[in-house]
C-alpha cells in the first residue's frame, strides 16, 4: 500500500509516478494489480481549500487560522491559492449542475482513479462525513465527458514519460 496525498492540484504521484511504478515491477495496469498493491489518498479537499472556505480569506474558525497552521495560511493567501480559488469557483458551478457538493465531486473524482485503493477524509464532525460519504452516490457520474471537463478547468493533467515521447 501506497500513502500519498491526491486532490485537483496534487496528482502527479497517483497518475503518473505510481502507474509507472506498477508497470516497472511487472503489472500490465493498475486496474488489475496483485492485491495489497493500491493507493491510499489522503487530504482529498485539499485541507478544505477545495470546499470553498477560504473564497473570501481566511476565516477565524478555520484550520488556516489555527497555531501551526501558518502554512496554510500562506499557501491560501499566495498567487497560487488565488489561482485555485478562482478554478475552484469553477469547479463549484460543475458541481452545481451534477447535483452535488464541491466536496463531493471532489471525493468522487479522487475515487474514480483506477490506482486509489481508498480515501481518508479529514472531517471535523457528523455533517461532515455524511455529505462527503455522498460522492458514493455521484460516482457513476465521473464519465470521461465529465473528467475531461474538470481537466479542462483545472488545466493541469499530468502525463507521463511514455506519452511526452510520443
Amino acid at each position: 500500500m501506497t500513502f500519498a496525498e491526491y486532490h485537483y492540484f496534487q496528482r502527479d504521484k497517483v497518475e503518473v509516478q505510481l502507474p509507472e511504478l506498477y508497470h516497472k515491477i511487472g503489472f500490465i495496469s493498475i486496474s488489475s494489480p496483485i492485491p495489497g498493491v493500491g493507493a491510499m489518498t489522503w487530504s482529498p479537499l485539499a485541507c478544505g481549500l477545495i470546499t470553498g472556505k477560504y473564497s473570501d480569506g481566511v476565516p477565524e474558525c478555520s484550520r488556516a487560522a489555527m497555531k501551526g497552521y501558518q502554512w496554510l495560511k500562506e499557501r491560501v493567501n499566495s498567487e497560487e491559492g488565488r489561482r485555485q480559488l478562482a478554478k475552484i469557483k469553477e469547479l463549484h458551478l460543475l458541481a452545481d449542475r451534477l447535483g452535488c457538493t464541491a466536496a463531493q465531486l471532489a471525493i468522487a473524482w479522487c475515487l474514480r482513479s483506477e490506482g486509489v485503493s481508498s480515501v481518508l477524509l479529514g472531517v471535523s464532525n457528523t455533517d461532515q462525513l455524511l455529505e462527503n460519504l455522498g460522492a458514493l452516490r455521484i460516482l457513476s457520474q465521473m464519465t470521461p465527458q465529465t473528467i475531461a471537463e474538470i481537466d479542462g478547468l483545472l488545466g493541469n493533467k499530468p502525463h507521463s514519460k511514455k506519452e511526452l515521447r510520443a
